[in-house]
């Protein structure tokens, strides 16, 4: 075991800093195509019943998406970042996951299985979490 830690060690800063690039390569695209049609995405939240107008609902989601997976990208207030992310799934998760309402067999397995996805995304976010950014990272600049 001492020789897996020496290596866990050693990878430290690399494996750090591809995780956050894994976790930020999935938001950052999602966000960005959110905000740039903040009216499609208001429209969807809107369908979901959210209280209060949907257009600032989709300008929240939209910002804490792409502008949360850039400072989990860039290593940027990090554990910040990730309890804002853990929020944004929280609320991903059972505003839009929820597979138990729905009644065909392939539509409730697919949101099953985003349903799962975004809990084990909050999973690695509460890793960043306790965590930190790594050595490769602005917080430790």
């Amino acid at each position: 075991m001492a020789s897996m830690d020496a290596v866990a060690r050693r990878a430290e800063a690399p494996a750090l800093l591809l995780g956050r690039v894994a976790l930020a390569a999935l938001y950052l695209p999602s966000g960005w195509g959110k905000l740039t049609n903040l009216g499609g995405f208001a429209g969807v939240l809107a369908s979901k019943g959210l209280p209060g107008p949907a257009m600032a609902w989709a300008v929240i989601g939209a910002a804490v998406e792409f502008f949360g997976g850039l400072a989990i990208l860039l290593g940027f207030k990090t554990r910040h970042a990730a309890l804002l992310m853990i929020v944004f799934n929280l609320f991903a998760v059972f505003l839009s996951h929820q597979y138990w309402t729905i009644a065909d067999a392939a539509g409730m397995r697919n949101q099953f299985i985003h349903f799962w996805k975004d809990i084990a995304l909050i999973g690695g976010f509460l890793f960043l979490f306790v965590r930190g950014a790594g050595p490769l990272s602005i917080d430790r600049r």
